[in-house]
This record gives C-alpha cells, sequence and structure tokens, in this order.
C-alpha cells in the first residue's frame, strides 16, 4: 500500500525534531504493521509555502512518478493555512476564497484518478499575538477567524464531495493550543504529536492501518 500525504510546512514537518506527524505516522505504521504488510509506503509531500495551487499544479505528476497501477493507494491532503493569509497592502486573501473552494474540489477530482480512499485534515489555529505580521512573511498576516473560514470550505466540499475529513481545528481550540505551537504558526512537537494521534486512530476506525 502506498499513502501519499500532500501539503505544505506542517505537513513537512517544520519544527519538530521527530519530522513531524507525518514521520510520526510513518514509523508507527512500520512498527505495528504485520509482516506481510510491511511494504506499506509512506510518502512526505509536504512542501514549505504551499498553496491548494502549488499542490494542485503538482499533484498528478508526483503521485504518478510513486504510484503503481496495481498498488493500493491512500492520498491525504493537509493543505490550507498559507491559502488563508491576508496581504497587509490589499487585504486580500494569498488565495481567493471562490479560487481555494475549486482548487479543493479539483484537488479531489484529480485524486480519485489514482485512488476511492482520500481524505483531507483539517487546518491548525495560530497564536495571533505573533502573526500580525508574520515575521518571516512580513507582507501576511494570520488570524484565526480566515482560518476557520476556510477549514468550513475544505469540510463543506469534503461534504459534498463525500470525502472524510479529519478534524483539527476544533479539537486544538479545546485545549491551551497556544502550548502546542512553536512559532505561533507551526506546531511544536506536542501539537505534531497531537496531530498524529488524531490521524492515526481515524485511520484505524476506517480500518487503513492496524
Amino acid at each position: 500500500m502506498h499513502i501519499l500525504i500532500f501539503g505544505d510546512s506542517i505537513a513537512y514537518g517544520a519544527w519538530d525534531g521527530k519530522g513531524g506527524w507525518v514521520q510520526r505516522l510513518r514509523t508507527y505504521i512500520e512498527n505495528n504493521s504485520p509482516k506481510h504488510e510491511k511494504d506499506t509506503l509512506v510518502y512526505n509531500c509536504g512542501v514549505s509555502g504551499d498553496t491548494t495551487s502549488n499542490v494542485l499544479e503538482r499533484f498528478e505528476k508526483e503521485t504518478g512518478a510513486r504510484v503503481g497501477y496495481e498498488e493500493d493507494t491512500v492520498i491525504i491532503f493537509s493543505i490550507g493555512t498559507n491559502d488563508c493569509l491576508r496581504l497587509n497592502k490589499t487585504g486580500k486573501m494569498n488565495v481567493d476564497r471562490k479560487v481555494f473552494e475549486k482548487n479543493i474540489k479539483n484537488l479531489i477530482k484529480s485524486a480519485r484518478k489514482f485512488s476511492d480512499k482520500v481524505f483531507f485534515v483539517g487546518l491548525t489555529p495560530v497564536d495571533e499575538s505573533k502573526m500580525g505580521p508574520v515575521e518571516w512573511a512580513p507582507q501576511f498576516s494570520a488570524r484565526n477567524i480566515y482560518i476557520e473560514k476556510y477549514d468550513e470550505m475544505i469540510r463543506s466540499v469534503c461534504r459534498m464531495e463525500i470525502v472524510p475529513f479529519i478534524e483539527i481545528f476544533k479539537n486544538f481550540k479545546k485545549t491551551k493550543y497556544l502550548k502546542l505551537l512553536e512559532d505561533g504558526d507551526h506546531p511544536n512537537s506536542k501539537g505534531h504529536e497531537m496531530i498524529f494521534e488524531m490521524v492515526r486512530d481515524f485511520l484505524k476506525k476506517e480500518k487503513i492501518i492496524q
């Protein structure tokens, strides 16, 4: 089985010494799969700074390079945080809402060319006191009100397309989530561990992994 996870720096694993939630998932699968399932491959296709537009542009080529025609494939998207950054000069969103919604639909459409097991992981909240402007990209600001709206768009499209959605934002908000963030945006090791646990439990429930 192939498990491909497309996303941005959070999927990539920024600020986690253990490689982020995707690497933690890979380690879990390798340590807990039966011997005859040891060929399960987890691919981290996260790229820092990517938006849904970037992932859509590279998705089919990268997936085609990794997936064989007879392989059982799982595709997970964890993307959207960079889309809902707000441009300080214009007040516009980095990726317009209508474009964002269309991108989510097209990602699902493209993913279904390779698999009927397609999932989305929700977005994470930020520490707004550190994100206006964003330290490493001062042309942008991030606010939870925008993140929540884009997260809801993902959830809504998934509902319409009958694609499972793994809730992250609301679960983070139920905790003292500022302690789960490294720099105001990216999860720290505890944050990545929490995302991993939610994704792992969901995949176990769906009988994708054991």
